[in-house]
C-alpha cells in the first residue's frame, strides 16, 4: 500500500479506461502494472428507432461518473488527490459508426456493434474484397448508409468507433489502434495502415454518388501499439475531470477495443496462442501462424494491437440472459427478506448447473436480444422453451442458461479448430462468465472440447489490458515486442489454471447443441411473431 501510495503522490501510476457494453471501468496500476484502485459506472444501451445507441450524454455523464469514482476510492484507499499519470488509454467496444461533419457534430446517433441492420453492405462488400465486411464494421454501417441514401453521408469528414471518438476528444488526435483499425476496415500485415487497394475499390463502386470526400481522407489514422497517440489537452482533462484537478499533457496510447485488451489481459497476443471474452457479447480469438484458406461469413479477421492477423468468431449476445434470470431470482430473495449478496446468487446458481442431468432434462433456451449473423438471425428474441414432460430443475435450467450463452461461439470455433486446422497451444477465459470458480471455465472447455485456462486476474478485463498497452508505450524497452513485455514485466511467466473438458460435459453439451440447432425454427417464429 505504501508503494501504491508513493507512486499515485508522484503522478507515476498509469490509468486505463473501457467503455464496455454494461459498465465503464477506470483501473488504475502501480509501477509493477498490478492494479491498486478502480472505479466504475454502470450504464445500458436503448434500442431506439430500430438502432442499439447509446447518446453523447450517456457517454459522458458515464465517463466521468467512473473516473470519479476512482477519484472516491483512492482518496479512501490511500489518501491521495489524483491529478497527473505517467500514462492514460482508452479502449471500448469495437465497431460500431460515429459519424461527423466539419463542425465536429455528430450526424446521427452512434450505431453500436450491437445493430444488424447492415446485411445488403456486409454481403456487397465481402464480394468486392473477396474478405469477410461483418454487420457490425464501421465500413459496412457507412455503405450501408450509402445503400439507404441517407442524406447525411454527403457531410461525413471523419468517422470512427466509440474508442476513436474519445481519444479525439481527449487529445484533438483522429487515430486509432491497429487492433481496433482492424474492426472498421480491413488492414495490410505488411503496412500495418488500412488496406489501400480495398480503399480504392470501395471509392471506385461509390464514384457515382459525386460524394466531396475520398475514403482514406474520412478514415482515422492507424497506429500501432508503443507508439505515440498525442497528449491530454486541457479541454480533454476538463472533459474527463469537470473538478479541473486533472492536469493536461499527459500522454496517451493508441484507442484499442475490447478485443485487443482482452487479448492483452490474458497475454495472448502470441501466435498460436487465444482467447475467450465473455460478458455482454461473446468472442473467441485466436493469433494465426497463417492467412485462412478460405473466406467464412462466420470468421472475422482483425489483429493484435501489435498488427498480427487474429481469427475471431464474434457472437452479440452471452450473459444479458443470465442476467435477466439471476436479476429475478434476486427479486425473490429481496421479496422474502433475505439478505442479498449478487457474489453470492451468481456462484450459487452457476454451481448448480453442474448437478444437471446430461440432456438438460430436454429444456432449451435461446440468449437473443439481438440477432446472430453465425446462426442466421437478424433480430432476437430471449426464449425459453420446454415439454410438458422436460424435467424442469433448477440445475437443468441452469445448466441450459449456461450451455447457451457459449452455443453461437462454439458454431464458429469448430470452423476454425475442425475446417482450416487452426492449432492452439493456449486458451485463456476472461469476463463475467468465469467468475465463478471453475463452471464457466468447464463449460467452455466442454464447448470447444480443450483444455482452457484462467487467470487471477481474468475478472480485471479490457480497463487493465489498455492500461498494460499504455504502460508498454512509455515503459518499454528498446526494441522490446509488446509479447515480451507481458511475459517478462507483467505476467512474469503465469500460465493461469487450466481445467481439461470433463468428458461428460461435453457429450453433454453436443446432445444439447442438437436440440439448440433443431430449435431454430422457434426462434424465427419468435421473431416473426413478437414485434
Amino acid at each position: 500500500m505504501s508503494n501504491a501510495k508513493a507512486t499515485i503522490a508522484a503522478g507515476k501510476a498509469i490509468l486505463g479506461i473501457e467503455l464496455g457494453s454494461t459498465r465503464i471501468k477506470a483501473v488504475l496500476i502501480g509501477e509493477d502494472n498490478a492494479p491498486i484502485a478502480q472505479g466504475s459506472h454502470e450504464w445500458e444501451n436503448r434500442l431506439e428507432n430500430g438502432v442499439w445507441t447509446y447518446s453523447l450524454d450517456d457517454i459522458w455523464t458515464g465517463l466521468q461518473d467512473s473516473y470519479a469514482d476512482l477519484v472516491k476510492n483512492v482518496k479512501a484507499e490511500y489518501d491521495e488527490e489524483l491529478t497527473e499519470f505517467a500514462a492514460i488509454g482508452f479502449s471500448a467496444m469495437m465497431h460500431g459508426y460515429m459519424a461527423f461533419n466539419a463542425d465536429g457534430d455528430l450526424l446521427v446517433p452512434f450505431r453500436t456493434w450491437r445493430n444488424t441492420i447492415t446485411g445488403p453492405a456486409s454481403e456487397t462488400l465481402t464480394k468486392l474484397f473477396n474478405y469477410h465486411i461483418p454487420q457490425r464494421w464501421s465500413i459496412a454501417h457507412l455503405y450501408q448508409a450509402i445503400l439507404n441514401g441517407e442524406d447525411h453521408v454527403k457531410d461525413v469528414v471523419h468517422f470512427t468507433t466509440l474508442a476513436g471518438y474519445v481519444h479525439w476528444k481527449m487529445t484533438g488526435k483522429k487515430v486509432l489502434g491497429v487492433g481496433e483499425a482492424s474492426g472498421m476496415f480491413p488492414i495490410d500485415l505488411a503496412s500495418k495502415q488500412f488496406n489501400t487497394k480495398m480503399i480504392e475499390q470501395f471509392d471506385h463502386v461509390v464514384a457515382d454518388k459525386n460524394y466531396p470526400w475520398k475514403l482514406a481522407e474520412i478514415l482515422p489514422a492507424v497506429v500501432c501499439a508503443g507508439e505515440d497517440a498525442g497528449v491530454l489537452t486541457e479541454e480533454g482533462a476538463k472533459l474527463l475531470d469537470p473538478t479541473g484537478k486533472l492536469k493536461a499533457g499527459i500522454p496517451l496510447c493508441p484507442p484499442e477495443g475490447d478485443a485487443g485488451t482482452g487479448m492483452v489481459a490474458t497475454n495472448s497476443v502470441e501466435v498460436r496462442t487465444g482467447n475467450v471474452s465473455a460478458g455482454t457479447s461473446t468472442f473467441g480469438m485466436i493469433v494465426l501462424e497463417k492467412d485462412l484458406d478460405k473466406v467464412h461469413d462466420e470468421i472475422d479477421l482483425v489483429t493484435t494491437p501489435a498488427g498480427d492477423l487474429v481469427a475471431m468468431a464474434h457472437c452479440n449476445n452471452c450473459t444479458s440472459d443470465i442476467n435477466g434470470w439471476v436479476g429475478l431470482f434476486k427479486e425473490f430473495l429481496e421479496a422474502y427478506g433475505a439478505d442479498v449478496d449478487m457474489g453470492k446468487i451468481f456462484g450459487t446458481l452457476f454451481n448448480k448447473a453442474l448437478e444437471a442431468d446430461k440432456d438438460c432434462g430436454g429444456l432449451l433456451s435461446y440468449n437473443y436480444f439481438s440477432g446472430e449473423h453465425i446462426t442466421g438471425f437478424d433480430e432476437g428474441r430471449p426464449l425459453f422453451v420446454r415439454m410438458p414432460d422436460s424435467k424442469f430443475s433448477l440445475a437443468n435450467f441452469m445448466r441450459v442458461n449456461l450451455f447457451t450463452s457459449l452455443s453461437v461461439l462454439k458454431t464458429g470455433l469448430d470452423i476454425l479448430i475442425n475446417e482450416e486446422n487452426v492449432k492452439i497451444d493456449r486458451i485463456y477465459g476472461h469476463g463475467g462468465l468465469f467468475k465463478t470458480k471453475g463452471v464457466g471455465q468447464g463449460i467452455l472447455a466442454a464447448a470447444i472440447n480443450a483444455p482452457v485456462s484462467v487467470m487471477e486476474t481474468a475478472g480485471e478485463g479490457g480497463a487493465w489490458g489498455i492500461a498494460l498497452l499504455a504502460s508498454y508505450m512509455v515503459n518499454k524497452k528498446a526494441g522490446e515486442t509488446l509479447e515480451s513485455f507481458l511475459v517478462d514485466q507483467v505476467f512474469h511467466g503465469d500460465l493461469g489454471t487450466e481445467m481439461k473438458p470433463d468428458a461428460a460435459m461435453v457429450e453433454s453439451f453436443n446432445t444439447y447443441i442438437e436440440r439448440y440447432t433443431k430449435g431454430f425454427a422457434i426462434e424465427h417464429a419468435a421473431v416473426d411473431s413478437l414485434k
